[in-house]
């Protein structure tokens, strides 16, 4: 097999309108179908079984690798304060993406604006070459949040997709699409369960469309 070529590797950032919206659910649909890599900067809270845990659970392929957190703190908290707690800072130089010849999936903290320290947010760990998909779930106030998050991103020139998580609502993906133009990658259902082989079908499903980012 040859090998693949660097500058085609795709660097994926998952981010979402707000906390409990299904961003690792999306990080695992994402890792699978690309057969990517993971990375989790900073976890707050849930060591023992932290996203990088339950993603791991979730996806079959032999080629991902997990990433070591750049910090993993104890209290399920914004990260600026949770660090507080432990008695440290958080440091953007600190957050050094992984070496890897694989493609790579990192997942964010909450929403972009979440404090890291007290002048930097999720947002600052950005850079211009992540294609960034962003995790909308319906609720109400969710149509301010999801444009606000694409038109943030789209304000510092990032390459920007959506994917639906939760039961369909017309109306309000529409005009999320018809104001932001923004691509749409697929919709994820509120499955009973999801499982390695829940994560594949999906994978299949936005593997063309995730290919083509």
């Amino acid at each position: 097999m040859s090998k693949e070529v660097k500058g085609s590797l795709k660097k994926i950032f998952i981010t979402g309108i707000g906390t409990e919206v299904g961003k690792t659910i999306t990080s695992a649909i994402v890792v699978e179908a690309l057969e990517a890599d993971y990375f989790k900067p900073v976890q707050a809270g849930d060591l023992e079984y932290s996203d990088t845990h339950k993603v791991r659970k979730l996806v079959s392929n032999l080629k991902t690798q997990f990433h070591a957190n750049s910090y993993a703190l104890h209290t399920p908290m914004s990260p600026h304060a949770a660090a507080e707690i432990d008695g440290i800072t958080i440091e953007l130089d600190t957050i050094k993406l992984p070496e890897t010849n694989n493609h790579i999936v990192v997942e964010g903290a909450g929403g972009l604006l979440v404090p890291l320290n007290n002048t930097k947010t999720i947002l600052d760990i950005i850079t211009p070459d992540y294609k960034v998909i962003v995790v909308s779930r319906h609720y109400l106030g969710s149509i301010n949040h999801t444009l606000m998050t694409l038109q943030l991103l789209k304000n510092k020139g990032l390459d920007v997709s959506l994917i639906f998580n939760g039961d369909e609502h017309r109306t309000t993906e529409d005009i999320i699409k018809k104001m932001t133009n923004v691509n749409v990658i697929g919709r994820i259902d509120d499955e009973p369960y999801f499982d390695t082989m829940v994560i594949k079908e999906y994978a299949e499903l936005f593997k063309e469309k995730l290919n083509d980012l």
